[in-house]
């Protein structure tokens, strides 16, 4: 295990042993970390009363936060027809089909998300072993196999984030910067854990939502009150 920064030693201390405490506060106490050079990214982790094992308890879906991510998602769109120049319109860094397939099977994935609309899952399902383990496989569920490609493409390059349960039966988001306004990071948030509490699989018994922590890239978890 790498040995923590003086600095990481010093804010672990600040939330040591602390109470869970109101999100407002939660998000207040993150920003006063911010004593990096960058922007460091905010994400939010659910951790789930679910059993990842079972197909009827996986927690997954997609959402648009409504003040973004602070950054522009990299999209590639697999499309034909006239709905390649209305993926281009939206925004989409490349559009394809077949070529764009090659291009992936040969070890590209120079993007965030790929969409695609449903007459070329023939030629994106061969590509799943490329796609999957990176998280960027198209799927009905999470809303990435679309007939909607415009309005698609413009909600990811807003800040549309995807999430899905790990094993240990967790939801993780990027939810922001650290330097968004406060209200705005509280907003995000608020709407990502409201998100995932509405997706609670009716095969659940007992509690849902066990606990969330909010951290920035160069920060330790803070424990968020439900």
């Amino acid at each position: 295990m790498a040995k923590k920064s003086k600095r990481m030693r010093a804010l672990a201390e600040k939330v040591s042993g602390k109470e869970l405490i109101p999100l407002p506060d939660a998000v207040a106490l993150l920003k006063s970390f911010n004593n990096t050079k960058f922007d460091q990214t905010v994400e939010v982790a659910i951790r789930l009363g679910i059993d990842p094992k079972q197909a009827d308890q996986i927690v997954r879906g997609s959402v648009v936060l409504p003040n973004g991510i602070g950054k522009s998602l990299r999209v590639v769109v697999f499309a034909k027809g006239d709905k390649i120049a209305e993926a281009q319109e939206a925004g989409a860094e490349e559009v394809g089909g077949p070529e764009l397939a090659e291009k992936i099977k040969a070890g590209w994935t120079d993007f965030d998300v790929c969409i695609a609309a449903p007459d070329m899952m023939g030629i994106v399902g061969p590509l799943g072993r490329v796609l999957g383990p990176r998280g960027l496989m198209p799927s009905p569920r999470a809303g990435t196999v679309t007939p909607d490609i415009g309005k698609t493409v413009k909600e990811y390059k807003a800040g549309k984030v995807e999430f899905r349960n790990d094993s240990g039966g967790n939801v993780h988001a990027i939810v922001g910067k650290l330097s968004f306004e406060a209200d705005k990071l509280v907003q995000n948030i608020q709407s990502f854990i409201e998100f995932v509490q509405n997706l609670k699989p009716a095969a659940v018994r007992g509690q849902y939502m066990r606990g969330v922590a909010i951290s920035a890239t160069m920060s330790p978890g803070v424990r968020v009150a439900l």
